[in-house]
């Protein structure tokens, strides 16, 4: 079982910038990936971005391509998501998710991740 634990949400005006992280701890094995979701008030969780470990490959969900940017730190068994330029519409609740062998066609699938952590808000005020 590997716990998951995000830090880093808060409020920020429109245009302003946060950066989350969420530490990974217990039994990450090679090819662990992980992901951030997002879940809006009375929305369904969606995906925002995801990166493997071992290799550094990286996905996006359009909606932040570009002014998201997903990155590691192997050393610290941490992932972090550097959110610049917010929207209101950014507005939610984050959650870093893990899982084995993340690929292309599945990475958005929240109902294939296994470890969940318990979320932080992100507040975008415009």
């Amino acid at each position: 079982q590997v716990q998951l634990v995000e830090s880093g949400g808060g409020l920020v005006q429109a245009g302003g910038s946060l950066r989350l992280s969420c530490a990974a701890s217990g039994r990450v094995f090679a090819g662990y990936a992980l992901s951030w979701f997002r879940q809006r008030p009375g929305q369904e969780r969606q995906f925002v971005a995801a990166i493997s470990l071992n290799q550094g490959t990286t996905y996006y969900s359009d909606s932040v391509k570009g002014r998201f940017t997903i990155s590691k730190d192997n050393a610290k068994a941490t992932v972090y998501l550097q959110m610049n330029d917010l929207e209101s519409e950014d507005t939610a609740v984050y959650f870093c998710a893990g899982r084995l062998l993340i690929t292309r066609a599945d990475v958005g699938n929240l109902k294939t991740y296994r470890d969940w952590g318990q979320g932080t808000q992100v507040t975008v005020a415009s």
